[in-house]
């Protein structure tokens, strides 16, 4: 009787398990990534001043065999080295493979900078390896059965191109002396039209427990960060800047009372991922706002992002239990520009003036021309392997790459794509300066020129052509 009891018992299991087996279960992570060592370094000088804190978020995805991890950091960038020793760290305590996680920065300018040469620096360096590692291993083990919906949600008022044609005799020099067609985050009063598109979508997936309770919202948007965060004054009496995860972060804290109430799931993840944003920020260039009081315009652009962000969670009608979830991953050899006799010339004969001289053509002279010699050489290297990733989630499919994109290469790819939902993340599992499309290249402007930007024109045809066969390739997947 008891080995029949047993039998029973043990068939009942191994039924419920195997049942499950198919069901989406999804785990989220929220760790503090704020600096504890002071000083530490930001763009702006040294600082000891948090205003807000900085976080690592992470959400686990696994359905059947498909895995997928999408970890997000306040950052202003995440390096190839970084993301591949972060990825392996978690590989190998959680048995995922690092080929399904993707790593990603906020692109906050107020993040602390890791490296070398003071301790602060040091100390950050550290605490942003052992947090990413830790992000994602929480969120794999907090895994619970769950489900998922998809849907977009417009709002156009906080995105603007920063890139402009201006009126005939007003453009400034460009590094190298020469004249662009295009200046960026130009003197209104200089300012005939925009040279390129926004895009104002909003993209969110929505993940529910099985009572449907929030418990993680990922969302994509085409803006740069926004800045006026406060300073503060030091011992010293000098203003110094504070670090602060800008509106990305403000999101983050918002949106779990957008979908949550007065008392959300302690276990709910919102991240705000960085789209298709390098010509894109906040800037009012024609017209004009009330002034702003510090962190204001930030939480300005947080609250309509999630006010955004909740509107399109309303409209979704149907959460797929079951959803096919798989991933693609690149290493794509892309193409290093080589300076032609013309741009050699000019860059000698700047470097051959004083500093000062060179200053006054434009602040950047210096380290263009200095670049120019420097990809001239024999033997600088001729290419540079760069990793892409595309993830599938059901109907949703995202596209990652490691540049601060131009926008019309998003709105490229979501037009292409095969799939009813698609989102471009930047700034993925490296950093490599901007990526224009050809047609913004040829315009010329501060994303162009080389020491922003240090592949050739093509380089964004070759990924976006990656891109789409990679989710081709995830469509076909039944």
């Amino acid at each position: 009787m008891k080995n029949s009891q047993f039998f029973l018992w043990f068939f009942i299991i191994t039924i419920s398990l195997s049942g499950q087996s198919g069901q989406l279960q999804v785990g989220t992570a929220c760790v503090d990534v704020s600096p504890t060592v002071t000083p530490f370094q930001l763009r702006s000088g040294k600082s000891s001043f948090v205003h807000d804190p900085l976080h690592v978020r992470a959400v686990a995805f696994e359905c059947g065999e498909g895995r997928a991890v999408i970890c997000l950091i306040d950052a202003i960038g995440i390096g190839r080295e970084m993301s591949v020793i972060a990825k392996s760290r978690a590989s190998e305590k959680t048995g995922w493979k690092a080929e399904d996680m993707l790593i990603c920065a906020t692109h906050t300018h107020t993040a602390p900078k890791g490296g070398e040469g003071m301790p602060g620096r040091e100390a950050y360096e550290k605490l942003k390896y052992e947090k990413l590692e830790e992000a994602i291993v929480q969120a794999i083990q907090s895994m619970e059965p769950a489900r998922v919906g998809f849907s977009s949600e417009d709002e156009p008022s906080e995105v603007r191109n920063r890139r402009w044609f201006l009126q005939p005799g007003t453009m400034p020099p460009n590094p190298l002396g020469e004249q662009d067609q295009v200046k960026t985050n130009a003197n209104r009063n200089h300012l005939v039209k925009p040279a390129g598109p926004i895009d104002p979508e909003i993209c969110v997936i929505d993940v529910r427990t099985n009572r449907h309770k929030p418990l993680a919202l990922i969302a994509n948007y085409a803006l740069h960060y926004v800045g006026g965060v406060p300073k503060k004054v030091d011992e010293n009496g000098r203003e110094v800047g504070m670090a602060s995860a800008d509106y990305f972060g403000e999101f983050s804290r918002i949106m779990p009372y957008r979908l949550g109430g007065v008392n959300p799931p302690a276990n709910f993840v919102a991240m705000m991922t960085n789209g298709a944003s390098g010509d894109i920020n906040n800037l009012v260039f024609t017209g004009s706002r009330a002034p702003r009081s510090p962190f204001e315009q930030i939480r300005i652009v947080a609250s309509k992002a999630a006010d955004a962000s909740w509107r399109a969670v309303r409209k979704i009608e149907n959460y797929d239990t079951k959803p096919l979830i798989a991933t693609r991953q690149r290493e794509v050899d892309l193409p290093y520009r080589e300076p032609d006799e013309r741009e050699i010339s000019l860059a000698k004969g700047l470097l051959t003036r004083t500093r000062q001289e060179r200053e006054a053509i434009n602040n950047r002279t210096t380290s263009v021309a200095t670049r120019v010699i420097e990809y001239a050489k024999p033997e600088h290297p001729r290419t540079e392997p760069v990793l892409i990733q595309a993830f599938r989630i059901g109907d949703q499919a995202i596209v990652s790459m490691p540049f601060e994109v131009l926008v019309e290469i998003g709105l490229e790819i979501k037009k292409k794509s095969p799939f009813e939902h698609t989102f471009l993340i930047e700034l993925a599992n490296g950093g490599y300066g901007y990526l224009p499309p050809p047609n913004q290249h040829k315009l010329g402007g501060y994303e162009t020129w080389l020491g922003t930007s240090r592949f050739q024109p093509q380089s964004s045809e070759i990924l976006i052509k990656h891109l789409l066969e990679m989710l081709q390739e995830l469509k076909q997947l039944k």
